[in-house]
């Protein structure tokens, strides 16, 4: 196992550019015209969000941690970048990468659990026969060229929870935009610490609830201009509050020390990102993916996107094969 995630496998073969994913769909696309015309189907993102909605039930009636959710949902990642989706049952696949996630977080669960379990939630899509589910995850395993080992943004989160002195709300908050991060591409295009650290600075200038609609542009500006004087400071000016002042006061609210206090949490993670050998670009564009993502979310037809997965599956019979 490669304790660093620099010499992992992780970022030497499954890590790519927008470009590159991008070709990759593209030459799967190609290589089935006439099946991809035969089935449209959503845009990735939505595939994605409907993709987590069945893991996270699934994981729930196994009662596995989320750092086992997140991943099976890389492993499906992976995966759906060799193999043209339209060839598979993705409820299957949802299944094998949860059932093959448990054995690596060393969580194992047993075969005929988990295919009981499944079937449960997908009584018309698949069988009790756990050979299937064999059969599957060698497949998932070659695909993946026995490449199995994933590291986590948590762990960064967990290691500069104390250096930011974040709130438990902020944890929590953090916490929830890391798993949301799942549902995007950003696993396959930025090492974990850079997503780590875009959801601390997210936690930072965003309020629960205020991920969607119209307060989207004001995040986005809020967490670009901590990037921007981190980059500032980085060409010398000062990664540090000096000759700035907060807006706390004496006699102030709660409301007031809550916000100076905040606001010197940004002017901290600011300065730390200055000193550091961060690759900030990759956070201004982590944190404009995410807020991408919840605006996409709000648009998201979970009927729709469910029945055109269903219609492939049943059509082609690949509940049964």
């Amino acid at each position: 196992m490669a304790a660093s995630f620099w010499d992992s496998t992780q970022r030497r073969f499954w890590m790519f550019s927008k470009e590159e994913l991008a070709q990759m769909r593209e030459k799967l696309c190609d290589e089935d015209q006439k099946l991809v015309q035969l089935y449209p189907l959503p845009d990735w993102k939505y595939l994605y969000i409907y993709f987590n909605q069945q893991i996270v039930r699934l994981g729930k009636r196994l009662g596995v941690r989320q750092q086992i959710i997140a991943t099976a949902q890389l492993y499906i990642k992976r995966f759906y970048c060799k193999v043209e989706i339209r060839r598979t049952n993705p409820y299957l696949v949802i299944t094998t990468a949860l059932y093959l996630a448990c054995k690596m977080e060393e969580a194992p669960q047993h075969i005929r659990l988990v295919a009981t379990e499944a079937r449960s939630l997908w009584p018309d899509f698949l069988s009790l026969d756990t050979s299937r589910l064999g059969e599957c995850e060698f497949f998932l395993i070659s695909e993946m060229n026995s490449q199995l080992i994933i590291h986590q943004p948590y762990r960064t989160l967990a290691t500069l929870q104390s250096d930011f002195y974040l709130t438990q709300d902020e944890i929590n908050l953090s916490w929830s935009i890391i798993n949301d991060h799942y549902v995007t591409d950003l696993p396959l295009l930025y090492p974990p610490h850079i997503v780590a650290l875009t959801a601390i600075l997210l936690s930072l200038v965003l309020r629960p609830n205020s991920m969607t609609g119209a307060s989207a542009a004001n995040n986005i500006a809020a967490a670009g201009a901590a990037l921007a004087q981190a980059q500032a400071g980085r060409g010398g000016m000062g990664g540090s509050s000096s000759g700035q002042t907060t807006p706390g006061a004496a006699g102030a609210t709660d409301k007031d020390k809550q916000q100076e206090a905040r606001f010197g949490k940004v002017q901290r993670f600011a300065a730390f990102v200055a000193e550091s050998q961060v690759d900030i670009e990759a956070m201004v564009d982590c944190t404009q993916e995410m807020i991408s993502f919840y605006e996409v979310h709000e648009q998201y037809n979970d009927k729709a996107t469910r029945d055109q997965i269903n219609r492939f599956i049943k059509a082609r019979g690949l509940d049964k094969a």
